[in-house]
């Protein structure tokens, strides 16, 4: 039996591989198209590109992996009827609980997996990747300044260089400011320097001149200087108050209510995802039976397994539909919470009854020997 089960569940895990890396590589794509703008205006190298796109992996991993579980399972089993290898294990007198075994303890482990990722990895990996990616926007440094080329480093703010020096500064400077709607600035210098400051990134001119012409009066001034500074990207606090609920540790979001700094839209918000993190990864288990239940409890028809299939496709669909919706309900109405459980024990109670009690039997209406005949 213990050969027999990893047989099974070797068949499983590469299934579920292959499914798995294959939507993630799909949403990777679709995910990596809003930082293609980075490497092509910003000059934002390879490897970094490559960075901040993995760090979206173990969100992308949480959300794909029960489907990908669903998908392996329904498809393993049901090769294994179509081969006629379950019913041999039928005919042997294995029970259709003994046969899901290898599939509980996949789902199991993917579970315990899922856990891992929700609790852990997401929080770091999108705090990680909110740093890098503000660093990134913000940062001024030679990731955002390409030599000969003109920059945008926000809207209304465009930066030339002609060169990076050794230390660390910039020469041939030219900056255009049109952030101000009345004011138009253009800034040439001989030399620069990126610096920070608690109030965020500033830019050090020296020797150049700034030229401004106001746009009502068409009034022109010109400003010959030593030294002159320039203030531009946002400002770590500011970056801190844009924090995303994805980043929040598990204690912080279950006790959210208990923060009298949130509102209470966002404490829901914050405790419904964190009721979220809990029970999403057991979506794998529930998957898991579903997948396998009705191909081991039915009956073996030679025509293939399509009802069977469909209804399994349709019961997983009507689970994930459930799921979205009352986690949209339970944001706007916290006392509905307990019914994200729900939607995962009532599933899970009726895979594991029909696989230690299902009679067929019972069911089953009476047939004309016609009917078995054309099933035969």
């Amino acid at each position: 039996m213990k050969k027999l089960n990893l047989y099974i569940i070797k068949q499983l895990f590469t299934g579920f591989a292959l499914v798995t890396f294959s939507l993630m590589a799909i949403l990777w794509l679709t995910q990596s198209l809003r930082f293609v703008q980075l490497v092509t205006n910003k000059g934002l190298p390879l490897g970094l590109f490559v960075q901040m796109t993995s760090l979206l992996m173990p969100r992308l991993f949480s959300l794909l992996s029960p489907i990908a579980m669903f998908a392996a399972v329904l498809f393993v089993y049901n090769r294994m009827l179509s081969d006629r290898e379950l019913v041999v294990m039928k005919a042997a007198g294995i029970s259709p609980w003994r046969n899901a075994v290898p599939a509980i303890y996949f789902g199991i482990s993917m579970t315990i997996l899922g856990l891992y990722v929700n609790i852990w990895g997401i929080p770091q990996a999108e705090a990680a990747f909110s740093e890098l990616e503000w660093k990134v926007k913000n940062d001024v440094s030679h990731l955002m300044f390409r030599e000969g080329q003109f920059t945008e480093v926000q809207p209304n703010l465009t930066v030339f260089i002609a060169a990076h020096e050794k230390d660390g500064s910039m020469s041939g400077l030219m900056l255009n400011d049109e952030r101000n709607p009345k004011v138009k600035t253009t800034i040439t210098a001989e030399k620069g320097r990126v610096v920070y400051t608690d109030k965020g990134p500033r830019i050090i001119l020296i020797r150049g001149i700034r030229q401004e012409i106001n746009r009502n009066t068409l009034q022109f001034s010109s400003l010959s200087f030593k030294r002159y500074s320039v203030d531009f990207g946002q400002t770590k606090n500011q970056r801190e108050k844009s924090e995303g609920v994805r980043e929040k540790s598990l204690s912080e979001l279950l006790n959210a209510d208990k923060d009298t700094s949130l509102t209470p839209a966002q404490s829901n918000r914050y405790r419904v995802e964190g009721n979220k993190r809990l029970l999403n990864p057991f979506y794998n288990l529930i998957f898991a039976l579903l997948g396998c239940t009705g191909l081991l409890i039915g009956n073996f028809n030679r025509r293939g397994q399509t009802k069977i299939i469909s209804f399994s496709i349709l019961a997983m669909i009507l689970i994930q539909t459930s799921q979205l919706t009352l986690e949209n309900l339970a944001v706007k109405h916290i006392n509905l919470l307990f019914m994200l459980y729900v939607n995962l024990l009532v599933p899970l109670i009726i895979c594991i009854y029909l696989l230690l009690f299902y009679n067929p039997a019972v069911f089953r209406r009476p047939r004309s020997s016609g009917e078995q005949l054309y099933e035969q």
